[in-house]
């Protein structure tokens, strides 16, 4: 497909790859629907992008977001899946000075799974049911995934998240194809954007170090991916990781 006839969804859009993509999309001559809670970030997207308020947690504000856009744009044939948030923790650990068995909290736990993956699954359903019921096709779905998917200590809710979405991409791929629709997944590993940058100095050294390329990735290395998944239409139900081939 070529970017230029796309109408698309971004979420996530307020800041770091989110507002990348949109950007980029933009500039490619493709219509563009950016969602983020984040409404003071999203004004500082180009100008040609239509922005709203968007919390994918919500079910009610998802399906009234994506019929807002397709009214907007006059038709829907794209999603970038990319909101998400980090919410670290390891499941059981020992207070080192008292000797307390503290447990995951529960509340995160589900804070997490409400955004990357309840509210990511809601996206997809809406927007393929609206292509669906305005018979608009061919379409395309890029989903956000994560190298943590294979598994990384403290994560277990991301992890969790993640995994889901890479395999639910394969699932949706097959289920999605009658309506012409093909359904990717991209992977990032560690990437400079604002969710981070907060990481402490010494770990990001650290991890830095693992990589092969001998740098942690920018928006652009992750566009490019997505860009190959937006216009290759044979590329379908599978996951790029784009991660400087790093190894766990």
């Amino acid at each position: 497909m070529q970017l230029s006839d796309l109408k698309i969804i971004v979420t996530g859009a307020a800041k770091g790859m989110g507002a990348h993509f949109a950007t980029r999309l933009a500039e490619a001559g493709a219509q563009v629907c950016a969602g983020d809670v984040d409404e003071v970030a999203l004004s500082h997207l180009p100008a040609s992008v239509h922005r709203r308020r968007l919390d994918v947690s919500v079910e009610a504000d998802v399906v009234a977001f994506v019929q807002w856009a397709n009214a907007q744009m006059g038709g829907l044939n794209g999603l970038v899946n990319n909101a998400g948030i980090i919410a670290d923790g390891l499941l059981v650990k020992q207070d080192r000075a008292t000797g307390e068995v503290q447990r995951f909290s529960t509340a995160k736990w589900n804070a997490l799974l409400g955004i990357n993956l309840t509210g990511a699954m809601w996206m997809v359903r809406e927007v393929v049911a609206t292509m669906a019921e305005t018979q608009q096709k061919p379409g395309v779905i890029v989903n956000m995934s994560s190298i943590a998917r294979h598994g990384n200590r403290g994560q277990s809710n991301y992890v969790a998240s993640k995994a889901a979405i890479s395999a639910n991409t394969v699932t949706w791929s097959r289920e999605f194809a009658p309506f012409g629709v093909r359904v990717c997944c991209v992977a990032p590993g560690m990437v400079a954007t604002p969710m981070t940058a907060g990481m402490n100095q010494k770990a990001l050294e650290a991890f830095t170090a693992m990589i092969p390329v001998g740098r942690v990735g920018q928006p652009e290395d992750l566009w490019l991916a997505v860009k190959f998944c937006l216009e290759c239409d044979y590329f379908n139900g599978r996951t790029i990781d784009v991660d400087g081939g790093i190894q766990f």
